[in-house]
């Protein structure tokens, strides 16, 4: 994927096929109605073409939820590389063409992942496998518990769009408008690189719980087993 130089929340039709047309309208519907309250018809009409179009290449709203949800995972990780690996980070131009895009799917983000449906856990079972391949690549060592890391640091970070409207409130400022997406960004940039803890009072912190756990009777075959099918 290119450099986005055109938000998916606007999208320059003509470039686009019909697929990606009806993909980007629902996308946007979804961020600003919810998956219940945007219908086939006012898809379609956003993105300009037929009800019986939409169905040919996607079925059922299910299916096109599922299309939204592989996109808007693809794109952000997308976004993520790019800045992150490929050094655009301190690019003006990337960021500035990148930022819409990205309020665009954290809002469709803070919309799909609260609905308790099975799509929204079976997406964020997905992000941690995600985040868990990101940490064993770019990471490596970093925790004794990979899994354990990833699934509370999706946790966080999704579980600041499901509270949008508490955070919004106690910033005085919509999280998720470009104004308090960068001021939260910046709060985000200060909680990752400044620890709370010192190195000291981490290893007496693993310590204590590793204590614990040795206290703890060992789990029996059938709770190991019904944790892993959970997990699964």
């Amino acid at each position: 994927m290119a450099l986005v130089t055109s938000p998916v929340g606007e999208p320059v039709f003509e470039d686009l096929t019909a697929r990606a047309r009806i993909r980007d309208a629902a996308l946007r519907l979804f961020a600003e109605r919810g998956i219940g309250g945007a219908t086939i018809r006012d898809i379609a009409k956003a993105a300009g073409v037929s009800g019986g179009l939409v169905r040919h290449h996607f079925g059922s709203k299910e299916e096109l939820r599922h299309a939204c949800d592989s996109y808007a995972l693809d794109h952000i990780m997308r976004i993520k590389e790019q800045a992150f690996l490929e050094g655009q980070l301190a690019n003006l131009a990337f960021m500035s063409a990148a930022h819409p895009t990205i309020l665009l799917i954290y809002r469709y983000f803070a919309r799909s992942m609260v609905d308790g449906s099975p799509a929204a856990a079976s997406m964020f079972e997905e992000m941690v496998e995600l985040a868990e391949q990101w940490l064993a690549h770019h990471n490596p060592g970093q925790t004794a518990d990979p899994r354990g890391y990833a699934a509370v640091l999706v946790a966080m970070e999704t579980g600041m769009l499901a509270m949008q409207a508490q955070l919004s409130r106690a910033l005085g400022v919509d999280i998720l408008s470009p104004e308090g997406h960068l001021r939260m960004s910046r709060a985000k940039v200060d909680f990752y690189s400044q620890p709370l803890l010192s190195p000291d009072q981490a290893a007496e912190a693993h310590a204590a719980i590793d204590r614990l756990q040795a206290r703890r009777p060992p789990r029996t075959a059938e709770a190991a087993s019904s944790t892993d099918g959970a997990r699964r």
